[in-house]
């Protein structure tokens, strides 16, 4: 089986959550992996696709699939590019016979972090210790587009001196929702306020996610209130010793 992977960090983790992707390199790393860094690699065309520019979202889409034609394994730190790329870059090249062919054949090797831990490198402890109380907020895309669910919270499970208590709406959306918080500022604030209610419900240090977007979103809100609580990828928690 390869043993290397390449990382696909996002423009979001590129340019605000540097730290994320650093995280998922030091766990893969610990596994054993050789992590590959495409040095050529922009964005995944998501938001493009989601404002309605497909012209533009095609483009982008186009370069990643050059960029990453010939990697093993394809690691994202967030559901919701690794759904954009595994199911909507085929929407972009239906009409497309070559380019839909290299679609079909790059979504089985773009995996979102968690689902690479538990179904390829088929671990749940990663030997990490993160001695605080936190809980888990389910992003819209992971959850409903990857089926993402359980698995982030059997590895949070194994971390060592991890208290976890979950809160009663992690399903519910943040309200980010890309350009949706932008063009809808009033319902995205809505959104995160009940978000946040949630959370402060738990008592919880820290609330995990595997999407930066969403974190970057409930932090916002989080500091404006003023309240303790902090986020982190989940990649972070695993790598912590």
């Amino acid at each position: 089986m390869p043993r290397r992977v390449s990382l696909f960090v996002t423009c979001i983790g590129d340019q605000l959550f540097p730290h994320a992707g650093i995280a998922v390199a030091e766990v893969l790393e610990g596994l054993g992996y050789q992590v590959d860094f495409p040095e050529a690699q922009t964005c995944c065309g998501q938001p493009a696709f989601n404002s309605g520019f497909r012209d533009e979202a095609r483009a982008v889409a186009d370069h990643f699939l050059k960029v990453f034609e010939k990697a093993d394994y394809i690691v994202v730190p967030s559901g919701s590019c690794g759904s954009m790329i595994g199911h909507h870059y085929a929407e972009l090249f239906e009409d497309d016979p070559a380019k839909l062919k290299a679609c079909h054949e790059l979504e089985h090797r773009v995996w979102e972090f968690s689902k690479f831990l538990l179904e390829v490198a088929q671990v749940e402890d990663v030997g990490a210790r993160f001695p605080h109380k936190v809980t888990y907020h389910d992003s819209c895309h992971a959850l409903r587009e990857l089926g993402v669910k359980s698995g982030p919270r059997r590895l949070l499970s194994q971390v060592r001196d991890l208290e976890f208590v979950e809160m009663d709406a992690a399903e519910e959306c943040c309200g980010f929702g890309g350009t949706f918080s932008v063009k809808f500022a009033e319902i995205s604030g809505g959104m995160a306020g009940a978000k946040i209610a949630s959370l402060q419900k738990t008592g919880a240090e820290y609330v995990i996610s595997i999407d930066s977007s969403c974190l970057m979103q409930l932090q916002g809100r989080i500091l404006r209130l003023g309240m303790p609580m902090k986020t982190l990828h989940l990649a972070e928690v695993l790598a912590s010793r």
